[in-house]
């Protein structure tokens, strides 16, 4: 090559230096040219699919520098056509060496950039290029979901129905994703148009058995609704009991849990009946809200009713023995002083530990007169436990 071009100033009339000329000026830009467009379709579809990965922004001084490489080349080639047309003078050799030198060492930098990214521009064209495949089984198992969702007995349950919809929205952002021409959104539309699909067959798949689950939790929630209503005939003798025997401040908080319980079980009763009427018309999915509904309502109810009675059980223990509750928080009073003991904190907690001693034995001078406030008592004894656990728990954290 080199012999060749020495020879292309000997005869400057002569064109068929500039045939040479060009063909390797050629080659060197389709080279860079192809490498180029290889490297600008992964970016593209990294940047399509991943664009945190920030492959545009490291893409775009190497894709300049190619571009300044075409223009000189195409400038070059533009003044070897004018010489070649007008058969009169010559280009020097080191001009025309220089811009294959940039087509070169463009074609380089693209190279350089393509392998320190490789694994991820391959596998981001791999994908890209699958998302037409991908959209097209999407979309026809979606409408084939659809129309199973249409031609079922169950098409009217309101899990259907909502699937069914959401799957029509999902259907829709396809469309227009693609229509767009975007291959991330057209991926991401796809994925959540599988989403809608699956959720839509899943509720077709459940829908036959709730006809059976809506019968099966209607009999259990009956069962419980009449165990509330025996509950409740509780109620009344044990609040009555509490302001007989205990001082009416050991009650005061109670004074409407009756009625509530009342209006809950009453509720849920008619909960309940509606229910029985939704599973009636084929609507065990309202049955079942109903239900649960009804449920939520019952535990309120019991709630309320077992805080009377067991504040009555409480109260009468106490009564019995009152020591007793006081000895148990004593007990966990003098493990803490131990472990302040042995973790060498009583600078910081031995004080705040007597401090909770002293009030235990106020709580137990209080218990005085006719009608003593054991509920005073006991929830006073219940937040002198709650502050000892506590600082129990901060000394245990001491060398953490």
């Amino acid at each position: 090559m080199a012999g060749r071009r020495s020879g292309w100033f000997r005869a400057p009339r002569n064109n068929e230096w500039v045939q040479q000329a060009r063909q390797v000026l050629t080659a060197a830009f389709l080279d860079m040219d192809r490498r180029q467009s290889i490297a600008e379709a992964a970016v593209a579809a990294s940047a399509a699919l991943f664009p945190e990965r920030g492959a545009a922004a490291r893409w775009e001084p190497v894709r300049a520098r190619c571009y300044d490489a075409s223009g000189v080349y195409l400038a070059l080639n533009d003044r070897l056509e004018q010489v070649e047309r007008e058969g009169t003078g010559v280009i020097p050799q080191p001009e025309i060496d220089a811009v294959i030198r940039r087509l070169t060492d463009a074609a380089r930098a693209v190279d350089e950039f393509y392998r320190g990214d490789q694994a991820h521009l391959e596998h981001a064209v791999a994908v890209f290029g699958s998302v037409p495949q991908l959209v097209s089984q999407t979309r026809a198992e979606a409408q084939r979901v659809r129309a199973a969702a249409d031609a079922s007995p169950h098409a009217a349950y309101p899990s259907i129905r909502q699937c069914a919809a959401a799957l029509d929205e999902a259907l829709l952002t396809l469309e227009a994703a693609v229509a767009a021409g975007g291959g991330g959104p057209a991926r991401e539309a796809a994925t959540r148009l599988e989403a809608r699909t699956r959720e839509l067959s899943s509720a077709l798949e459940a829908a036959p058995g709730k006809q059976h689950s809506a019968t099966t939790a209607l009999a259990s929630a009956a069962t419980r609704l009449d165990a509330a209503r025996n509950r409740l005939e509780r109620v009344a003798p044990a609040m009555s009991a509490l302001l007989r025997e205990f001082a009416a401040a050991s009650s005061n908080d109670l004074a409407n849990n009756e009625r509530q319980a009342r209006e809950a079980v009453e509720a849920a009763d008619a909960d309940l009946a509606r229910a029985r009427a939704a599973l009636a018309a084929h609507d065990p999915e309202d049955a079942l809200d109903l239900t649960t509904t009804a449920r939520a309502r019952l535990a309120t109810a019991e709630e309320c009713a077992e805080a009377v009675t067991d504040r009555l059980a409480q109260l009468r223990a106490v009564r019995e023995q009152p020591a007793e509750r006081a000895k148990a928080v004593r007990f966990k009073l003098r493990d803490a002083q131990m472990l302040a003991v042995n973790k060498g904190v009583v600078p910081q907690w031995g004080s705040v530990l007597d401090a909770q001693a002293e009030r235990l034995e106020r709580a137990a001078a209080g218990l005085t007169g006719r009608h003593p406030d054991y509920w005073a008592y006991v929830s006073e004894l219940d937040a002198i436990t709650a502050f000892v656990a506590g600082v129990v728990e901060r000394m245990r954290n001491t060398d953490r």
